[in-house]
Order: structure tokens, then sequence, then C-alpha cells
């Protein structure tokens, strides 16, 4: 039996959501229980944004993630908000872009990300999301990247259909990052 629960959060217009939906989706799309839900302030963009995602494989009793097994932070008042509910031994991928202050906690893997500036070599500030999620897909595999790739259509819509390989690009690009960060190179 697993149960991972997973929290995202940064400001409105980083993607946070969407990160979300895709591993929803993606878990979705394996089978798996899933559940999103999402929690923003009343701005839209610069306000703060939220997502919990629990994907298992036993039905979803409760939707709503207070000690996420994983966590990715956008930004420095969501490292501050949420790094002390991370369990132990859970995962904190930190935006180091935007994220001026460390998490010190021993009893976590925190996994340091310059997303923000990978994705302007990237060519835009938001695929950051994208990045974020790749790296924590590199050190906790709660989905296959294949089923994300997958689903990334479906989330982005056609409207935004010619960012798809950026995005597939970013979700690598945050992977390798992750692996060298951990690997000490």
């Amino acid at each position: 039996m697993y149960t991972h629960e997973i929290l995202i959060a940064g400001f409105g217009g980083q993607g946070v959501l969407t990160a979300g939906q895709l591993l929803a989706y993606a878990g979705n799309l394996e089978g798996q229980h899933v559940s999103w839900v999402p929690a923003y302030g009343p701005e839209q963009r610069g306000g703060t944004a939220n997502c919990s995602v629990v994907i298992s494989d036993q039905p979803v009793a409760c939707p709503m993630v207070s000690e996420p097994t994983a966590c990715i932070v956008l930004n420095q008042p969501s490292l501050e908000k949420f790094t002390p509910a991370v369990q132990p031994g859970g995962t904190l991928v930190v935006n180091t872009s935007l994220c001026t202050g460390r998490a010190t906690r021993t009893d976590i893997i925190v996994v340091p990300v310059p997303a923000t500036d990978l994705a302007v070599e990237l060519g835009n500030v938001r695929f950051a999301n994208m990045i974020a999620l790749g790296a924590l897909l590199a050190v906790v595999p709660v989905v296959k990247v294949e089923s994300i790739l997958e689903v990334l259509p479906k989330v982005m819509g056609e409207d935004k259909a010619r960012y798809i390989p950026i995005n597939r690009e970013a979700l690598s690009r945050g992977m390798e990052e992750a692996r060298r960060v951990l690997a000490g190179c």
C-alpha cells in the first residue's frame, strides 16, 4: 500500500495548479486513485496559490494535504509556510531562484533547483513549474514521466499546444538538475 500526498505552492501565475493537474491526470491514467484540490487567494496573478494532490493505490479518504510526503515550493513565502509541514523522510523541492532562505530540516530530502533561472534559459519564466515537477519526479517517481507527457496536451489545451515541446524539455531539465544536485556534482 502507498499514498503520496503532494503539496505544490507558489504565487498565482507560476503554474502551481497546472503542475498539480498534471500529476492528478497522470495518476488517473495509471489507474491510481487521485484527488486534486486547488487553493488560491482572491488575486489571480501574484496572489498565493497552492494545491493538494493525493495519489494512492487505495481510495482517497481525505483530499486535503496537511502533512505532505512531498512538496514543491516556488517562492519564499511558500518555503516558510510549508517546510515545517513536510513529513519526516519526505521530499521538498525548493525553487532557489526565488527562495532566498534555506530549508534547514535534516529529516527530509531537500532538492534545491533554480527552476526560474532554468526556465528563463529555456526562453520563458513560465516553465519553472515544469522544471520543479521534473525535479520532484526524479526523486519521488509518484507517476511515470511518460504519463505526464501523455496527459500534457489535455491539460495544456489546444490554445497552448505550441508550448508542449518546451514543457517536455523543461520537465527533462528539472529531472537532470535534481539528479545533478543530489549526486553532489
